[in-house]
């Protein structure tokens, strides 16, 4: 499985480029962002993902492993195929995938070309707690490592029983700041929880 390649970029196009590897031309697909930040003739260390099929053998490639890690994760959603996770690559940094997936942020996703709101939400709710990036060049980026779990689930719950996301976010957030354990709660204990606050504070407002 080749992992990388290192050698002189001799093409770049739209989203894909030609690098010559000791006299072998390696056609690779890129990001557009990835693509924008290479130049002809210059030495470049690309790092690779092959996708091996019956009738092909597919490299795709990156600038920073955290770019290849959405990739390669955006790939492990139900219906994501190479064109579409190459497309969060170009659309999205790595830190704003991190931060759209740990705050419930599905939105963030149907501004990628193929996805569309049910595809969004299927993967926030499919990456919660998978995505941890560790980039040096990405410092202010949030591993998903440290969010709670459970939060995308409970927000599409709320959601599903009526609820606004705006009130759903805001008390799901709340509940988190209050209950410093909060992350050690189930899926079902954490809607039971959020829903008692939610009870709760729209009995008061009837008051």
């Amino acid at each position: 499985m080749i992992s990388s390649l290192t050698g002189q970029v001799t093409h770049v196009g739209l989203d894909n480029l030609m690098i010559d590897v000791n006299g072998f031309g390696m056609f690779v697909n890129i990001p557009g962002r990835t693509a924008a930040a290479l130049r002809v003739g210059e030495q470049r260390t690309i790092l690779t993902t092959m996708i091996v099929r019956e009738d092909s053998m597919t490299l795709y490639g990156f600038l920073d492993s955290a770019e290849r890690e959405v990739f390669d994760l955006m790939l492990t959603v139900s219906g994501i195929g190479p064109r579409i996770a190459l497309a969060v690559v170009s659309a999205l940094t790595p830190a704003e995938v991190s931060q759209a997936v740990a705050v419930g942020d599905d939105k963030a996703f149907t501004k990628v070309p193929g996805i569309g709101p049910k595809g969004a939400r299927r993967v926030v709710l499919e990456l919660a707690g998978k995505l941890v990036l560790a980039d040096s060049d990405t410092s202010d980026q949030l591993p998903l490592s440290h969010e709670v779990a459970w939060k995308p689930q409970v927000l599409d719950a709320l959601m599903g029983l009526g609820w606004t996301e705006k009130d759903s976010l805001a008390a799901v957030d709340s509940f988190i700041k209050e209950n410093p354990a909060a992350e050690n709660l189930s899926v079902a204990q954490a809607l039971k929880s959020v829903l008692a606050t939610l009870g709760s504070q729209h009995s008061n407002t009837r008051h």
